[in-house]
């Protein structure tokens, strides 16, 4: 029997039940709307004229999703930072997410005392920690969401939530009926094309994890839909899989990384790509990637390309989304390890915190 087939050898391996926290995606989802739809999101008295979402890693990916969904309906800006002071523009006038699963996290508590001193206004998210106890002793608002989660596996939690709540404050529609779609959507396309219980020979996410086995993947999404998603199928290899990758966005890349496809052709041969795409991409980014693509396949590199046909943008994203864990997690399998450890990660925040 393959590998990526037998329960058996793959539950020996995920001894932390990675694999579950995966296949329960659509129900964080759902939980996360019921979370977002209840809080108490009363619009602050001063204008917001701009939206900060402050995070790092698996808590702030759910923030660049809603982020690149919302480009084309929110009328503020809106801006991920991964660091640990804010930018200058931040004050009374923005509204600042602090976001941090574990609630610990030191870059963000660092922007969340940052945000206090230039008065946002300001909601944390996250399961508890140092962020919510310093949230209510200055009297803000806390979102609590269920512990006991791998960071980058709570990024349904986050997204779903930070969207509810920007609906309820009035800065976007109502996204019920979306939401609803998602559910659905996610429930089948892990039923039905990725999940466990669907063979390899008709799995697209075995298939995809057989081809990157032991090789470097490259990982392209658009400006227009899947930016983020490439980020998140990078950072899951990273975590899950334990493998090196890399992602980029069109139309940027053909503006500079197309041209690195030619040396050094030896490493070529162990390359392989994957391009995200979106039907209502901007005509100019789809012609970018067919003439990419073919550059691309001159250097002798094969291009996997992946693109749903769900009605709303929000569960087509979502869904590309569980497709790369999926395949995050079947590489791992492949590798040989238990893909929830991160151990390179903690040793470094153990470091860090010494000095």
């Amino acid at each position: 029997m393959n590998k990526l087939d037998n329960r058996r050898f793959i539950s020996k391996l995920d001894a932390s039940n990675m694999l579950g926290l995966i296949s329960t995606f659509d129900e964080q989802c759902k939980c996360a709307y019921k979370i977002g739809k209840t809080f108490n999101a009363s619009k602050p008295e001063n204008q917001i004229n701009n939206i900060l979402l402050a995070g790092l890693g698996g808590s702030a990916i759910g923030a660049d999703i809603i982020r690149v969904y919302l480009q084309n309906e929110l009328k503020v800006p809106m801006v991920v930072w991964r660091n640990y002071r804010l930018p200058d523009f931040v004050g009374k006038d923005t509204l600042l997410f602090c976001v941090s699963y574990s609630g610990n996290t030191e870059e963000t508590l660092s922007s969340f005392r940052d945000g206090l001193k230039k008065e946002a206004f300001i909601i944390t998210v996250g399961s508890g920690g140092k962020l919510k106890e310093l949230s209510l002793k200055n009297g803000l608002r806390h979102i609590e969401i269920p512990s006991g989660f791998p960071p980058r596996q709570a990024v349904g939690y986050i997204s779903i939530i930070i969207l509810a709540v920007l609906a309820e404050m009035g800065f976007i529609e109502d996204k019920k009926s979306e939401i609803e779609e998602l559910y659905t959507s996610l429930s089948e396309v892990r039923d039905r094309e990725i999940g466990i219980e669907v063979p390899r020979s008709k799995n697209i996410a075995k298939t995809l994890a057989g081809e990157l086995f032991g090789k470097y993947c490259v990982v392209y999404g658009t400006g227009d839909s899947t930016e983020s998603v490439s980020i998140r199928w990078r950072s899951q290899f990273a975590e899950n899989s334990k493998s090196l990758s890399s992602s980029h966005i069109f139309p940027e890349m053909g503006h500079n990384e197309i041209s690195g496809w030619e040396f050094p052709r030896a490493m070529l041969k162990n390359f392989k790509v994957v391009m995200l795409r979106d039907r209502n991409d901007y005509i100019g980014t789809q012609k970018r990637i067919e003439v990419s693509k073919s550059i691309i396949k001159k250097s002798g590199v094969e291009v996997f390309e992946f693109e749903r046909r769900e009605n709303s943008l929000l569960a087509r994203l979502f869904s590309l989304i569980l497709i790369g864990d999926f395949v995050s997690f079947y590489l791992a399998i492949l590798n040989g390890i238990d893909p929830t450890p991160v151990k390179r990660i903690d040793y470094l925040k153990a470091q860090v915190a010494k000095n």
